[in-house]
């Protein structure tokens, strides 16, 4: 049997003990589907002491990962320390530099330097694996970068946070506040301590980044993505979504159009009736849209020790199936050197139109004024409508407006509610949310 193929690990939180964890109990079974064994033999973490479920007394253990991505005996090295810069990105160029494999779960890095790290790969022979980066258990990466070839994408767009998936469903299902939903997500583990970087949006972009550099063979762009969060989704945007025939999901979409690649990440309406608004819970998907194949959706657990690490050993065990003299695939579908800047799209009038909340002074001239604005800026107004505040109906000082509108651009959206605020006729800042006539 071939030499074993020897693993070194870097960070040892939730993923990185359930991979130690999985490829111990499932070392038999790996061996014989890989034709060697895979043997963890060093580690690195920033706590010695932490009791993590899992033995690594017989791993030599580094308390800086880059030193074991440099020196330890080891042929790839699993990344799952996170951040886009510091140790995480040290020990990943480290053992790019002296020809080992790497694999890593960091979307963060990828998004930000995986255009350098994977020439770094590519010149040295060695593979890039990162399917733990997007969607969690679900093989998005390896589906579009190796079984779709020949395929021309056009549109890729999913739910690509489980954090936020999670919050929204209990939101709906429940009628929980978005706080109450949120502190219910971090004593779960589903959210940090600090969830900025979920629920604002930043993760999903991320992922959406990598999606968009294999899809379309460019480079990762994750500044050119237009991002808004949940964090703004109230009950009574739920509530009015479903009496609408909806449900709100944050979605990440990336478009080719004759301008360039539209990017964004934002929540939407999605009808009630559609696959992707059954996606529910922690749970991801990701859309494919191809000339060839059509439309292709993946589903699955997008977050978790387990979703994660099954990403992770799918990667190692790629690596310990190669054999020497063949051609490694590139890392983002195509090779490095052929990636293209990503020309960045405005936004374009959207198809299936907008969902507008105002909240407004409750006085004479105010529903006039707002389908004036309206009407100034070329909207067409498919229904409107107005009731009390969902969150107290003995105010009569205020309404509520809701307003769903026929295809128009962002800009039109954006300038007539600037020019409502700026009438003050308005009590909050308008809540406008995209609406997605199928999917």
């Amino acid at each position: 049997m071939t030499e074993p193929l020897r693993i070194g690990i870097a960070g040892l939180g939730t993923v990185g003990a359930s991979v130690v964890r999985v490829l111990h109990e499932k070392a038999g079974q790996l061996s014989r589907q890989c034709g060697r064994d895979i043997i963890v033999t060093a580690v690195s973490a920033r706590d010695r002491l932490r009791v993590r479920g899992v033995d690594v007394s017989a791993m030599t253990w580094f308390d800086d990962p880059e030193a074991m991505a440099k020196g330890a005996p080891i042929d790839v090295l699993v990344e799952l320390i996170g951040g886009d810069s510091g140790p995480a990105e040290h020990c990943v160029r480290s053992a790019l530099a002296a020809g080992r494999h790497v694999v890593t779960a960091n979307k963060a890095l990828l998004a930000r330097h995986g255009v350098s790290l994977a020439t770094m790969a590519e010149e040295r022979g060695v593979l890039l694996n990162f399917e733990a980066a997007v969607a969690g258990g679900i093989p998005v990466i390896k589906a579009m970068r190796e079984s779709l070839s020949g395929n021309t994408v056009s549109r890729v767009f999913g739910i690509l946070n489980g954090t936020c998936n999670y919050i929204l469903t209990r939101m709906e299902r429940e009628g929980i506040s978005f706080d109450a939903c949120l502190k219910d997500a971090q004593r779960l583990g589903y959210a940090e301590a600090d969830p900025t970087f979920d629920i604002e949006g930043n993760d999903t972009a991320h992922k959406l980044a990598i999606l968009t550099s294999i899809a379309f063979g460019t480079q990762a762009a994750p500044d050119a993505i237009y991002l808004e969060g949940i964090s703004n989704i109230s009950l009574a945007d739920i509530r009015a979504a479903k009496a609408l025939g909806y449900k709100i999901k944050l979605l990440g979409v990336a478009q080719k159009t004759p301008a360039g690649i539209e990017q964004r990440v934002h929540p939407t309406m999605v009808p009630e009736a559609s696959v992707i608004a059954q996606v529910d819970g922690v749970t991801n998907a990701v859309a494919i849209e191809t000339d060839i194949l059509g439309e292709l959706l993946m589903v699955g657990p997008g977050a978790g020790g387990n979703a994660t690490a099954s990403a992770v050993v799918g990667d190692i065990a790629d690596i310990a199936k190669a054999r020497p003299g063949f051609q490694h695939a590139p890392a983002f579908g195509h090779p490095a050197k052929t990636l293209q800047p990503c020309p960045k799209a405005e936004m374009r009038s959207h198809a299936g139109g907008y969902f507008i909340r105002l909240t407004v002074h409750d006085r004479i001239g105010v529903f006039a004024a707002i389908a004036t604005r309206m009407a100034q800026n070329g909207i067409s107004l498919e229904s409107i409508v107005q009731h009390n505040p969902d969150d107290d109906a003995s105010d009569v000082t205020r309404k509520t407006v809701i307003m769903v509108t026929h295809e128009t651009s962002e800009a039109a959206i954006r300038t007539a509610t600037a020019e409502m605020l700026e009438d003050g006729h308005l009590t909050d800042k308008p809540q406008v949310i995209r609406i997605e006539r199928a999917g």
